[in-house]
């Protein structure tokens, strides 16, 4: 038996119109796509932060005339 909670009521999936079921269906999938872009909002700020890092490590050897990094 699958529910659904919609505004603090559950609701029994199987108790409802066809039409009904298949809104149920589109909403998780809806939900599936906005985890999926907040996880790769996730990434993307952490490789950002990674460019970042590289970039003041590149500017600071720059400006002292000695190379920090692995390159």
């Amino acid at each position: 038996m699958t529910k659904i909670q919609i505004d603090g009521a559950e609701y029994n999936v199987d108790t409802l119109s066809e039409h009904a079921k298949k809104l149920v269906v589109e909403l998780q999938k809806i939900d599936l796509r906005i985890q999926e872009t907040q996880n790769m909002s996730a990434i993307l700020t952490k490789a950002k932060k990674a460019y970042i890092a590289d970039l003041k490590t590149e500017m600071l050897a720059t400006k002292a005339g000695f190379h920090f990094g692995d390159d």
